[in-house]
This record gives C-alpha cells, structure tokens and sequence, in this order.
C-alpha cells in the first residue's frame, strides 16, 4: 500500500427526507434554486431544468450552456420512463485531417494518440455541438409543467450575484490556469491579473463574475431557447468561432434538435431498471450485471465475495465496451461532469447528467456570450478505422450513465454520477448496495468502493476490511487509491430515494464533494 497519506479523516454527508419534494446535485445553491421550483408547485422536470441551468452560474468548470448531456425521467402517472438525448455531436464541416497525429500520446485527459496543438483537447477546434439548451428546453416542453421564463429566474439570479471565492473554486481554477491562460476571454474572467482567483485570509468572500452570462441567460429566457441555436446568441456562437477558427458553424447549431427516446431497461432482483441507451454507460451496465443474477451473496455484505465479483464483472464489461465501442480513456482523465436528481410530491423522477466533458471544458469562453463551451471532441478516437473515430456530424461514445429504478411499478431510486469512466462503477455498485444488500441510502453512500473501469489495476479504497483488500489482491493487480477531494479518485454520485416501507422521500449527494448537497421542498 502506498505510504503516503493525504487524509485521516472520516467525512459524511447529511441526507435530506421530506413527504415532498427532494433536490440532489453537486452544488447545493443549485439544489435549493430547484427546491424552491418543487416549492412553487413544479414537478421534478421543472426544477431539474432549473437546476440544470443554475449549475451554469454556481459550478461552471462541469456543465453549462455549452455542454452535453441525457436526462431520464419516469412520469408517474404514466409509470414511464423516457430519456432526452442532448449528446455530443461533432460539427458538420469537422474534417478529421485537421487532427494531424504527431506520433505522441496524450497523456493529460485521455490516452489517445497526440494531436497537432491537442486541438482536439481545448481550444476552438475541440468543440463538440452544444445540446444543453435545448435538451433542457425539450424536457420541459413535453414533461414539465412551468415556463421556460420561470425556471430560468433562478440561475440568472445567481450569475448576476457571482461565485463565492471559497477555497474550493481557487483549487478548481488552479488545477487548470495553464490551460485557461491561453484564451484571453477566458483569462480574463478566471485569471484577474494571471493568477487564480482568491479570497484573502479572513476577508468576506469575494465574488466572481461570469462576464456576459447573466445577460445571455437573461436574452434566452426573453427570446426562448432556440434563440441559442437560430437567433443572435447563436449568430454570436458562430463569429466567435470563426474569429477563432473553430469548425462549428450556425448551420450546425441551427440544425440541432435533441431526441426523446426509451430507455433500455433490465429486471433484476425484483427491481427494473431503466438506463440510457445506445452510446452511454448504459449498456455497458447492464452486462455487468449479468455475472451478479446467480450469485448468493453472504449476508451483512457486501463483503469480499461482492467486490470480487464486481470487479470480475466490471473488468469483463468494459474489455468488451473499449473493443466494441471505441472508447480509450485513461483512469488519469480529469473529466469533470455533473449529476442531479429530483423527485417530486407525486412521485416523478429524474436523474440527469450533463458535462462538458473535461474540467472548464475546451477552456474557450465566447467572448459575445459569456457561454464556456464543452471540449466534446475528445470523446473520439483520433485514428480512423475505429468505431468511434472521428467523422462529421458523428455522435461520440459517452460515459454518462444517470439510472431510474422501479419496484413493484412505484418509483424507487433515480441515481447518477460525474467522473469520467469512474461513472459507471459508483452507479453499478451503489445499485447494487441498495438491491442485493438492502443497505439504507446513507449506509450505501458512506460505503467504500472500488473502481474497475478498464485499466490494468483495480482502484481499492483503504478503508475497505482486510478481508476484502485481500480478497481482491489474490485475484486483481490493484492500487490502494483514497477517497479525497482533490484527485477525485472515484466517481461523485448523488440520488434520491422512495423508501418502499414508509413513502418517505430521501436524497443525499457525494460525501467528499464540499459544494454537494440534497434539499427538500418545503
């Protein structure tokens, strides 16, 4: 085991119950700003779409207007679930020699080959088409039940009031300055005076601006959102892009429309659950659980025999992803996405993840708009020849992997995560806390876990027994890797929960996220 220690701490989260209405997300000012939306009589669709953009102004380096994601939701009246896919997509005119090897690897996010200037990785060039606006609008429209106007009041509130300079957001900006020094849109707002923002010792909190976001936040929810993709926020997406030599055009933008599709779902152990299809985690999620169906796990678990068996399971799941689907990421991806869940008085759900792929995502800030825009291109393989090289107008392989569950045809969990390739195994494991361990909310949350996404070693967090830690050194190479803040060695899940028994609602988020929290409506 490795020596050094980063922490000798014991963390836990509180978890939120209520009769209502109940708000997770990684950011807990964007938990209350949907709370308050179950408050004023909305559903769980209107306060995720109002969470969802009010993530925008209170945690912008994982999501926002430039990004990407899917969203479920179960309507209960209908007992239904239905996914909106607002993917990534690459530019029409995106030609993949413009991506020139340089006989390199990237070695930063993902293990692909290098690219000629990593365009592929941050920059004007790396910019996938950006779904989250009208993702958000599409689930509102057929399945919410407020204005755009209204569920857009919250996150233009909080852009207009700016970011607490706490310590957390000068680590984030840290982490990445090199990279957001090289745009001067973006240095200018994370960067004053080319270092990361900070609140002296002792001082009130400083605030930090978003320039030109509280207005364009303010111009969509004026002229709606397709104004995004066909008006003057779109045409000023387009000339800054062009300015740039970027290869996204207004035509593409124009173009966009997000899909409502079904999900693939699965029964297992007296649960059903419901997934995102085709390129997501989903089902590679569901092949993972195939090895679990037969198993007798000893009670009080999980113990030993569940993690070697998850790990089996995940190992066996991601070879035949990474070799089907084309996907090569690395364990030292600093990917940074976001997840929230909502469910509601009448028992609706959501569970919706959206990114921008990498943290501050391609590090372009448009300079008309304010908008941070997603790096989705690097979700491509660089070489041709795979099924998931890059190619115009292609939907890239993602590790999303927000998940509803049902029991007995009544809402039960709705689950997800952010963490890159780290997503997959928090929601796998967790899922199967709940359902083959009967373990509470808190107990599942406030677990050790292991993360088996595809590399050679399997990630074992110390504080497991012994008996697991050696159940799984006898079978797997594995690396003993702390639950920290910073690197986030695991995923960030978050849920919310109907407990069969009482009815009673709960949510909790990531015990070591220090922004996360679950609010209740009141």
């Amino acid at each position: 085991m490795n020596n050094h220690t980063a922490q000798n701490w014991t963390v836990t989260k509180p978890v939120a119950c209520s009769r209502g209405g109940i708000v997770t997300s990684q950011s807990r000012i964007a938990s209350a700003a949907g709370a308050r939306i179950l408050s004023a009589g909305g559903n769980a669709v209107d306060a995720a779409v109002a969470t969802g953009f009010a993530l925008a102004a209170v945690e912008p380096w994982n999501s926002g207007l430039g990004g990407v994601g899917f969203m479920m939701v179960y309507l209960a009246r209908e007992k239904r679930v239905r996914v909106i896919d607002f993917g990534p997509i690459a530019p029409g005119g995106l030609d993949p020699a413009d991506y020139p090897l340089t006989g390199g690897v990237t070695r930063d996010l993902f293990t692909w080959p290098a690219v000629q200037d990593d365009r592929n990785v941050h920059g004007p060039m790396s910019i996938a088409i950006p779904g989250h606006v009208d993702g958000m609008a599409t689930a509102l429209a057929n399945f919410g039940t407020m204005s755009f106007r209204d569920v857009m009041e919250p996150a233009i509130g909080l852009a207009e009031e700016g970011i607490a300079v706490d310590w957390y957001l000068t680590l984030k900006v840290a982490t990445m300055a090199r990279e957001l020094s090289l745009y001067p849109s973006t240095r200018d707002i994370w960067l004053p005076g080319g270092m990361p923002p900070v609140t002296p010792a002792g001082a009130p909190l400083a605030r930090l601006k978003l320039k030109g976001l509280a207005r364009t936040l303010r111009r969509l929810s004026d002229a709606g959102p397709r104004d995004f993709y066909e008006g003057d926020i779109a045409s000023g997406i387009a000339n800054d892009l062009r300015a740039m030599g970027g290869n996204l055009s207004a035509a593409d933008l124009a173009g966009f429309r997000s899909r409502i599709v079904d999900p693939v779902t699965t029964a297992y152990r007296g649960a059903r659950l419901a997934l995102p299809p085709q390129l997501t985690a989903g089902p590679t999620m569901l092949r993972a659980l195939e090895p679990l169906r037969d198993i007798n796990f000893a009670p009080g678990g999980p113990g030993a025999d569940a993690f070697t068996a998850y790990a089996a399971a995940l190992r066996e799941a991601y070879a035949e992803r990474l070799a089907s689907m084309g996907d090569n990421s690395d364990r030292r991806d600093p990917s940074t996405t976001t997840h929230l869940n909502v469910i509601d008085r009448d028992g609706n759900m959501v569970a919706l993840t959206q990114t921008l792929l990498s943290v501050f995502g391609s590090k372009v800030v448009l300079p008309s708009s304010g908008v941070l825009m997603n790096n989705g291109i690097m979700w491509f393989d660089p070489r041709p020849g795979s099924p998931n090289s890059l190619a115009p107008g292609k939907r890239a392989l993602s590790n999303m992997c927000p998940v509803i569950a049902l029991r007995d045809d009544k809402p039960w969990f709705a689950i997800g995560a952010s963490g890159g390739r780290k997503i997959l195994p928090a929601v796998y494991q967790i899922s199967s806390f709940l359902i083959d361990h009967g373990m509470t909310l808190v107990d599942a949350f406030h677990h050790p876990r292991i993360d088996a996404s595809g590399e050679d070693t399997v990630g074992v967090d110390p504080r497991h027994s012994e008996t697991v830690r050696e159940a799984l050194s006898s079978r797997f190479p594995v690396q003993f890797n702390e639950l920290l803040v910073y690197p986030t060695n695991y995923a960030c899940p978050s849920a919310v929960f109907r407990d069969p028994k009482t009815g009673e609602h709960q949510g909790v988020s990531d015990v070591m996220s220090p922004w996360s929290g679950a609010v209740a409506a009141v």
